[in-house]
């Protein structure tokens, strides 16, 4: 059994019914690994998993689900990054929003606070082995676990979201966390990276929230 033979072990039923394809921009996105992402997805075509502190993106939009295809359009919110989230494929997402995403053929973590990257895999199976073996950190599993045994189920389209950033020390507990809708998590937190991406170590920030 492969590693992401065993990470679907434990995820849920398919985000989507419809066959996965991958077309325009995302497909150019996808590079190299845009076979290797569509097996996933024809395996499983989205999922939740590790009690939703990983969220892998289905193709294609339902009522309740964002698709890869829309999830990844500059419009919604990476756009708002101004030039961090360029040439990045965003396929899957921790319990905080960090997203996963594919670059020039390569796997990295996206920090939303920070705009930035840092490479993880070269393949899927890598990445999917890794996340099995690390998936603590990774996933922020041990948080999500707590959260939902104490307030329910995450919906759909929602992400736990430090109250004080974690970039600017804030604490990974249960009381720093708060439910908010993914696509404005992002946007509030490109908000954050946009401020802060010249400021030397150990600066004083005062946040201008942009509605």
């Amino acid at each position: 059994m492969t590693s992401l033979d065993k990470l679907l072990t434990n995820a849920s039923l398919p985000l989507s019914e419809h066959k996965p394809e991958i077309l325009g921009s995302p497909r150019r996105l996808a590079g190299a690994l845009v076979s290797q992402l569509l097996e996933m997805l024809y395996k499983r075509n989205g999922f939740y998993a590790l009690e939703s502190a990983l969220h892998v993106f289905p193709t294609h939009s339902s009522k309740d689900e964002i698709g890869i295809c829309e999830w990844n359009e500059n419009t919604l919110w990476r756009s708002a990054y101004k030039g961090f989230a360029d040439g990045c494929l965003f396929f899957a997402e921790d319990i905080f929003g960090g997203q996963f995403c594919i670059k020039d053929s390569k796997i990295y973590i996206f920090d939303p606070e920070t705009g930035l990257l840092d490479y993880l895999a070269d393949d899927i199976e890598s990445w999917a082995k890794l996340v099995i073996n690390d998936y603590e950190v990774l996933t922020g599993y041990s948080l999500a676990h707590k959260w939902q045994k104490q307030y329910g189920l995450l919906p759909a389209g929602k992400r736990l979201l430090p109250k004080v950033p974690f970039v600017m020390g804030g604490e990974f507990v249960l009381d720093n966390l708060y439910l908010v809708d993914a696509v404005e998590g992002m946007k509030f937190r490109a908000n954050i990276a946009c401020q802060i991406k010249d400021l030397p170590d150990g600066s004083q920030v005062r946040f201008n929230i942009n509605s």
